[in-house]
């Protein structure tokens, strides 16, 4: 017998009829032979609804309480599926984080997942029930509601299927996998049926929705296959992701994946010597601002610009810190744009394929876009452009490379 841990969205449980929906699902996969652990996100806008609600009480909530708020979310969802799957006949059973014991460390609204005790929920899954669990939260040695930050009910469920052994760890949402690219930008885009880790990893990281970073990260450490498919539709058997396979078929590119949500900042004429880059990125990253693309040019004078890219929401504050570096290094000008994007093509294809990185430029060039920066890895190519050129930028790259087919 098999065990499966399902997880289900926001919009796969937004309504009670959706929640009978998912009732069945569970109720069928146990039906079928399995042990059924499922993970259940807050009723689709419920978690909006709770933060706004604390906003309104003070605008600037956060921490222990907002985290004790936000929870309630799941428990509604949970409570509610545990009754649908009692109107199927099956049995099931709700049990919060303090009760399986979920523990994270004490960094309230992004904690990390640091145990999980397995001891309760095999009991109840060896008197015949289904599991159903909260996402998105933990308790803290304190015994204090901790929550994982946006998307984290993916990494709650892979976190579980890497507990109790699990043999795939099914992410139901409103899709019906993963596609090479946005289908509501181009809409030749096809659902891709088997990724790596490491090419959902990249995707993830550059910009696909789909799966949270860290619960992809998550799978990958502890080897377990996940399955993204659709809530409302059954016969479709998603995109399976998982250990990195020989496939003389191999596509050269799996996916286009981009992000909409960078700012892009350059400091110019600094002193190039060692440490110049600490000075300049160090006050960033100390104002816990991510950093992600750099690039560092040196002219024959001796002096460097130097530009990198923050997320958008971050830019204003990157700006100013990165003025007060300027005064202290004598930098002659410091600039920024936050209206460019980050698009990048994905697969494990590219390492035995050269060219990629050219025709990618080429295709981009005879339409007349601008490329910004520029970042590589063994299956990874990334340009920063302009956000008005995103959407022509993907139509001719997915053409360009045939992932229609």
């Amino acid at each position: 017998m098999s065990l499966l841990v399902q997880k289900f969205g926001g919009t796969s449980v937004a309504t009670t009829e959706c929640i009978r929906k998912v009732a069945n699902i569970v109720v069928s996969a146990q039906q079928s032979g399995h042990k059924v652990i499922a993970v259940v996100s807050a009723m689709s806008g419920d978690t909006d609804r709770l933060i706004n609600l604390a906003k309104e009480i003070n605008n600037k909530v956060s921490g222990r309480e907002l985290d004790a708020l936000m929870s309630t979310g799941e428990q509604i969802s949970m409570a509610l599926l545990c009754m649908a799957i009692a109107e199927c006949g099956a049995k099931a059973i709700s049990l919060n984080a303090s009760q399986i014991e979920i523990r994270t460390d004490s960094t309230h609204n992004k904690a990390r997942i640091q145990s999980i005790n397995d001891k309760r929920i095999k009991e109840e899954l060896s008197s015949g029930k289904i599991v159903v669990v909260p996402g998105f939260q933990g308790v803290d040695a304190a015994g204090n509601i901790t929550t994982l930050g946006r998307g984290g009910s993916d990494t709650s469920a892979v976190a579980l299927a890497a507990a109790l052994g699990a043999d795939e760890c099914q992410i139901f949402t409103d899709v019906r996998g993963v596609f090479t690219t946005d289908p509501r930008i181009e809409d030749n885009a096809k659902k891709i049926d088997r990724l790596t880790f490491e090419e959902m990893l990249e995707m993830s990281s550059q910009g696909s929705k789909v799966l949270q970073i860290r619960s992809v990260e998550f799978a990958s450490k502890y080897d377990i296959p996940i399955r993204v498919a659709s809530t409302f539709e059954n016969n479709d058997s998603g995109t399976l992701i998982s250990k990195e396979t020989t496939n003389m078929e191999e596509p050269i590119i799996s996916g286009i994946a981009f992000n909409r949500d960078e700012a892009q900042l350059t400091i110019r004429g600094v002193q190039d010597q060692p440490g110049i880059a600490s000075k300049i990125l160090g006050p960033i990253s100390a104002a816990n601002v991510e950093i992600d693309m750099i690039v560092q040019n040196v002219g024959e004078d001796g002096a460097a610009n130097f530009t990198f890219t923050v997320h958008r929401n971050d830019y204003k504050q990157a700006f100013s810190l990165l003025e007060e570096s300027a005064k202290q290094l004598n930098a002659s000008k410091v600039g920024g744009d936050d209206t460019i994007v980050k698009l990048s093509l994905v697969g494990v294809g590219m390492r035995s394929h050269a060219g990629i990185a050219s025709k990618m430029f080429d295709l981009l060039a005879k339409e007349n876009i601008n490329i910004h920066m520029i970042s590589t890895s063994e299956i990874k190519i990334s340009v920063v452009i302009h956000e008005q050129d995103l959407d022509n930028a993907v139509k001719i790259l997915h053409v360009g490379f045939d992932l229609g087919n």
